[in-house]
């Protein structure tokens, strides 16, 4: 049964190319982006859901004013097994990022182009190489007539790209009672070049605010004021060095960035001209910090630091926790987690590692709510550039790994 799914998938090349050009032409950006949302391209995927051979088909739709009619949809399709107790969920998300900057793009965004294996346009590899990934891995199945040892479900959520609010968050707070104690999830949003990496834990993540108050005054009598500049400067040397040297441990789950990380990243802008010394700098912090750590700790080593710093010069600093999200793991014998990487050193030849990464995914919140959660896709990582493509051949064999793991999921 296995060979003959995967001899049907490789049929499929004019799916993917027809499935890609019609949701490409559905400008599925977030209406608090300047879009109006995913309804356009939910309409043309239930149209497509209902053609097939689905057990059942629904939608929650989640209210957000500022969306086209109202409300932001997320759609479900189940195709049953032998065993209906169970459920192996493939989910991707329908919304996408703005284009950007329309003169880095060689061609419409919102117009698919395909040259040889490549499918250009906006969302076609984030994450609609996922969604149909995850599609054509079933149509398989009910185009062959076989049904796998348990069932097997899509979920095309909303809202991905801002934080899951009217998607995934909502679903699992009000609606949570669609999924099964047993059911376990794979993500197609997020991988490689190589398709080796089978992802099963995040970093942990932390953004900082900090504004550092001091005293606004000509540069010819720093005396007179308080140079919030050097302090913000002092500040983040001090907390590059302290939080690095004090969150040092390692873990080779989460090569090769195996350490926790601090980095220094935005900066607002301060005064206009060169002979002010400003009274006001802000800057931010984004930690990605290892399981072994809480996020507890190390705000208490920031605070601890901004007060020494307040000290020295004589400044005010206020501390404002932007994102503070914990991730649970994956256990890595959990069977999702195996099943998926025997069905890629599968599918294609290579061997893949059990990872973490420090990046967030949306299977993060799946975790959280206690659901077991593979990230896999083979990916260029093009998402979110000018230009992005998906792979034909990549979706394909995604597909084809999808259809693996179904067909063994007991």
């Amino acid at each position: 049964m296995e060979k003959t799914l995967l001899k049907k998938i490789d049929t499929y090349t004019k799916n993917v190319i027809d499935l890609q050009t019609h949701m490409i032409a559905c400008p599925a950006v977030s209406p608090h982006q300047g879009g109006k949302g995913e309804n356009q391209k939910a309409v043309y995927l239930l149209s497509v859901l209902k053609k097939m051979k689905f057990d059942e088909v629904s939608v929650i739709n989640i209210k957000d004013k500022a969306a086209e009619g109202g409300f932001r949809p997320n759609i479900f399709a189940k195709y049953y097994g032998k065993n209906k107790d169970k459920t192996l969920w493939v989910m991707a998300h329908m919304d996408v990022v703005p284009a950007g900057d329309l003169s880095l793009w060689k061609s419409d965004p919102f117009k698919a182009v395909v040259k040889g294996d490549r499918i250009y346009g906006r969302g076609s590899e984030d994450n609609q190489q996922g969604l149909v990934s995850g599609l054509l891995a079933v149509k398989a199945m009910m185009d062959t007539g076989i049904r796998p040892p348990c069932n097997y479900a899509l979920l095309f959520n909303a809202d991905e790209e801002l934080g899951s609010e009217y998607g995934l968050l909502s679903i699992l707070k009000d609606h949570a009672h669609l999924f099964g104690k047993e059911d376990q999830f794979l993500v197609p949003d997020g991988g490689r070049p190589d398709g080796n990496m089978v992802e099963v834990a995040e970093k942990n993540m932390l953004w900082v605010k900090l504004t550092v108050c001091g005293e606004q005054t000509h540069a010819s009598t720093p005396k007179a004021g308080a140079n919030a500049n050097r302090a913000a400067a002092y500040l983040t040397v001090a907390l590059d060095e302290h939080l690095y040297k004090k969150f040092n441990k390692k873990n080779a789950l989460f090569a090769p960035e195996s350490g926790s990380t601090f980095e220094p990243t935005k900066r607002e802008a301060n005064v206009p001209n060169v002979n002010t010394i400003p009274g006001r700098e802000v800057l931010y912090l984004d930690c990605r910090i290892l399981p072994c750590y809480s996020n507890k700790q190390v705000m208490d080593e920031i605070v601890k630091i901004a007060k020494q710093i307040e000290k020295r010069f004589k400044v005010k600093i206020k501390i404002e926790w932007l994102i503070d999200d914990v991730s649970k793991s994956t256990d890595p014998k959990k069977q999702v987690v195996q099943l998926t990487k025997a069905a890629v050193e599968a599918v294609y030849k290579n061997k893949p590692r059990i990872m973490g990464v420090g990046g967030g995914t949306v299977g993060a919140y799946l975790r959280n709510a206690g659901f077991p959660a593979v990230v896999y896709s083979k990916l260029d990582e093009k998402m979110h550039q000018p230009n992005e493509y998906s792979s034909i051949k990549n979706t394909l064999g995604d597909a084809k790994v999808f259809a693996l793991v179904a067909m063994r999921f007991k």
